[in-house]
């Protein structure tokens, strides 16, 4: 009896790395499309530091009464736009005035505990001490707060904290055989714990980032790639392979939304070569983001003849984890100050490159506080860009020489840039000042 159990445990167990293997392969599935995604390591510090944000304005009791316009909107926005994975994010937070729920805008003593929840998991580091801070939010039960919540703890403690949706639920009790429920700290914790146990057992096909594992939950649950049956045999299992041949054959064909998202990703690099191209012919020294240093444009990596490194003033500067991760800066040869810094928006959250430059330009140094900031984005995103700068987070925006940059003027008036321009005088002549 035991031999046959081991033999069936054996049995499913290679079902899944089957699948795993398959979801790995898949361009459309999250694995390739938003775990290897470059902008989602980007996002991380800007996420962090509004969630920062979200504590200060509740400690301050500046945070207001309303969802709307709220720093927590701004955050929470900039999750939602992680690629499929997260889209709904916000829903959880959204006031919804017929239940009164979540009850964090109007109950202060509330707004005060969630505030606390999300400053206590800022700084602690070990999966105890973020379990003890749930579970004293969970005892006060207020309304319309659930695990949802742990879609932003993901991003504060990316190997701690699974992310959360309905999906992700479906896939984990698809896969597992459990029965855990949407709405409940309890049965996230318990799911919490089944998923660090599958990671562990998959690892060498995941990651210690638990976004990898709950991607392939999420793809699951949402009914993209089947969950091999819980008995490993019989024609259930028939069937499950015929499902999981289909999903690989649709994966040869890249959907239309994915094929999407490959042209946006070549536009980003192609308008990251042009500013490189631009500011070396202007006699800058030119840096390109240290996660895009070594993607391939033309042939050659993008960071081909551009700094290797910062400058130590730079580099050892308050916010430098998130300057080095601009898409473009334009320094004095041979020098530590930004001339100008360039984040390209093509079709990511607006909200994280204006983060980074408000690293930059409030890091303390004035070596470079006086840089002109652009964000680089389709003609069609003007309004969207102006949008942003109206939440109440970027207050501080009005005092920057901050600046919108279309495409369209970029591409027709670069050549005669490089040739007669000289300094940022042309650059600021094609782009619109924003504050």
């Amino acid at each position: 009896m035991e031999t046959r159990l081991a033999d069936a445990h054996d049995a499913r167990d290679a079902h899944v790395r089957h699948l795993i293997d398959r979801w790995r392969e898949d361009p459309g599935a999250t694995y390739c499309s938003w775990f290897l995604w470059d902008e989602r390591i980007k996002n991380f510090r800007s996420i962090r530091r509004g969630i920062a944000q979200v504590v200060s304005d509740i400690e301050a009791g500046s945070f207001g009464n309303a969802y709307r316009g709220s720093s927590l909107e701004t955050i929470v926005h900039s999750v939602a736009e992680q690629r499929q994975i997260f889209k709904g994010a916000d829903h959880a937070f959204l006031w919804k005035p017929k239940l009164r729920i979540p009850d964090i805008y109007e109950n202060r003593e509330n707004q005060r505990a969630f505030g606390r929840l999300l400053h206590a998991c800022s700084c602690c580091d070990t999966a105890e001490d973020i379990v003890r801070h749930i579970h004293e939010i969970d005892r006060l039960a207020i309304k319309g707060l659930g695990p949802a919540v742990a879609n932003l703890l993901y991003f504060l403690h990316p190997t701690l904290v699974p992310p959360f949706n309905t999906a992700i639920v479906k896939g984990y009790n698809a896969l597992t055989g459990a029965n855990v429920k949407l709405g409940s700290w309890g049965h996230f914790l318990a799911m919490r714990v089944g998923i660090l146990d599958l990671n562990d057992r998959y690892r060498d096909l995941l990651s210690n980032d638990l976004g990898a594992i709950g991607g392939l939950l999420f793809d699951i649950g949402s009914g993209r790639y089947p969950a091999p049956p819980i008995d490993a045999a019989g024609p259930a299992l028939d069937d499950w392979n015929g499902r999981l041949e289909a999903a690989r054959e649709e994966a040869r064909t890249l959907s239309k939304a994915a094929q999407v998202e490959g042209q946006n990703e070549r536009t980003h690099t192609e308008i990251q070569a042009w500013l490189r191209d631009l500011g070396r012919a202007l006699g800058y020294d030119v840096w390109i983001a240290a996660n895009d240093r070594s993607r391939a444009y033309q042939g050659t990596a993008l960071g081909t003849d551009c700094l290797s490194r910062l400058p130590d003033t730079i580099a050892e500067a308050p916010g430098a984890d998130a300057i080095r991760l601009i898409d473009v800066l334009w320094l004095e040869p041979g020098a530590d100050r930004v001339v100008a810094a360039f984040e390209v928006e093509h079709s990511t959250s607006i909200y994280s490159g204006i983060v980074r430059m408000l690293d930059l330009a409030l890091s303390g140094s004035d070596l470079h506080a006086a840089a002109g900031l652009f964000l680089v984005a389709p003609d069609a995103r003007e309004a969207d860009v102006r949008a942003q700068l109206q939440r109440p987070a970027f207050s501080r925006i009005n005092d920057l020489d901050i600046s919108y940059l279309p495409y369209g003027e970029l591409e027709h008036n670069k050549e005669a840039i490089a040739r007669f321009g000289s300094g940022l005088k042309a650059i600021k002549a094609i782009a619109r000042r924003l504050a």
